[in-house]
């Protein structure tokens, strides 16, 4: 368990908090590109960390991500003009860059300067990988863009899909982190992740329904090994990517694509929960988009013109108690990110850990908690980030069989690592 203060300290995003600091050192998924998909098109607000933003595309075609409020009357420049090269608020007609400069006011006398004092709360912005990325640090401290496997492929290869979750970033983000729940909350649904028939890799789960964690500190995070038992002579090995500072990656079943997951905080009650999937030597099917896109996998069924979920909190994201007992789903929610969207919800916004009781299938959880708690120390104490360097996070995670006694960091690094014939061939 965590003490009061240090769930505080974990749990908190805003500006000024200590971790609110230490997560706008990192660049942050803000936008699918399609959001913003022409030059001069609609604003849409978005809203990180706590703070409540509006992003537009320009004439120019540069994005810009500022503050909702015009300064004049603090109206919402959601219902502003954006036409050229800047957004134009409708109450008065102050008009702002991608850079927050005011740029015009008409409601200002010709000869009037006022302009030239007028600025709001900026953040940069660039688009890689089918995302809009936003970096809300200090300028002097922005790292390069982060260049994980899923963004450095072709489009044709990778899926990508963003929801609103209602509960804090961390708990979420737990349990992505957390091997041990799917042998038995998705017991009956890893299937909705495109895993062939031909694969092992459910039955190795269902055999050993409580796995050993081993935990390797790396220098952008955590390498998470959960081991279970397949024959006499061999572990299987599932073995988790946790990237700083909320990324994790899927451990692979058999031949389906790979996935991971960003966990950004809305607000310290509710959060983005990023998706993708890609494969990196092939296109995906048909076949393959339409497994994703039907909701049983990770990514999720919206409701139409938003970014929540047809199954939710006020529907009781629809549970079917005749599928539970069937064991089509072992909660009986259908889709396997709604089965860890749900019992990740039912927690309540923010999980008081000073009261919990953990088992030694925790481990994962005590450090990554840990990871995140040491880079607030850092930070305050003048010292590198570990997650930073874009390098370090050309990184699998990996499913393997290993003979008894090799240690599964060892013995899986060939299928842990990133070589440059996988660069060439995306």
């Amino acid at each position: 368990m965590l003490s009061f203060q240090d769930n505080q300290t974990l749990t908190k995003t805003s500006s000024g908090t200590p971790m609110g600091e230490t997560l706008r050192r990192y660049w942050i998924p803000a936008l699918m590109i399609e959001e913003l998909p022409y030059p001069d098109c609609p604003p849409v607000r978005v809203k990180l960390l706590g703070e409540e933003l509006i992003a537009f595309r320009d004439t120019t075609g540069k994005i810009g991500l500022v503050d909702e409020y015009c300064p004049h009357r603090k109206v919402s420049l959601f219902y502003g003009r954006n036409e050229e090269c800047g957004l134009r608020c409708a109450y008065h007609g102050w008009k702002f860059d991608t850079s927050g400069n005011c740029v015009d006011l008409p409601s200002e006398p010709p000869e009037s300067n006022f302009k030239q004092n007028i600025k709001i709360k900026s953040y940069p912005c660039e688009e890689r990988g089918g995302v809009i990325w936003t970096y809300m640090g200090k300028p002097e401290d922005k790292p390069e863009l982060p260049e994980q496997e899923w963004m450095l492929v072709s489009d044709s290869q990778r899926y990508i899909s963003k929801k609103i979750q209602q509960c804090n970033y961390f708990q979420a983000l737990e349990g992505g982190i957390d091997s041990s729940h799917v042998s038995i909350l998705h017991s009956g649904s890893v299937g909705g992740l495109g895993v062939s028939s031909k694969s092992k890799s459910t039955t190795l789960l269902s055999q050993d329904a409580a796995p050993r964690f081993e935990v390797v500190d790396t220098d952008y995070g955590l390498l998470i090994g959960a081991r279970r038992t397949a024959d006499d002579d061999h572990f299987y090995w599932r073995i988790t990517q946790f990237i700083m500072p909320w990324y994790t990656m899927i451990p692979p079943f058999g031949g389906a694509p790979r996935g991971g997951h960003a966990w950004v905080p809305i607000d310290d009650e509710n959060c983005w929960v990023w998706s993708w999937s890609w494969t990196p030597g092939r296109d995906l099917t048909e076949q393959e988009i339409e497994q994703m896109k039907s909701g049983a996998g990770i990514h999720p069924l919206l409701i139409p013109g938003t970014f929540l979920t047809q199954a939710n909190p006020d529907n009781h994201f629809l549970i079917d108690r005749d599928m539970q007992k069937r064991g089509e789903s072992f909660a009986g929610i259908f889709g396997v990110g709604m089965e860890d969207h749900a019992v990740q919800v039912s927690a309540g916004p923010v999980v008081d850990r000073s009261q919990e009781k953990l088992g030694t299938s925790d481990t994962a959880i005590i450090k990554a908690r840990r990871c995140l708690l040491n880079a607030v120390k850092s930070l305050e104490n003048g010292e590198p980030l570990p997650g930073l360097d874009p390098e370090s996070h050309k990184v699998r995670a990996a499913s393997v069989l290993l003979p008894k006694g090799i240690p599964f960091h060892e013995g899986a690094k060939d299928a842990l690592q990133l070589a440059e014939k996988d660069f060439e061939a995306v």
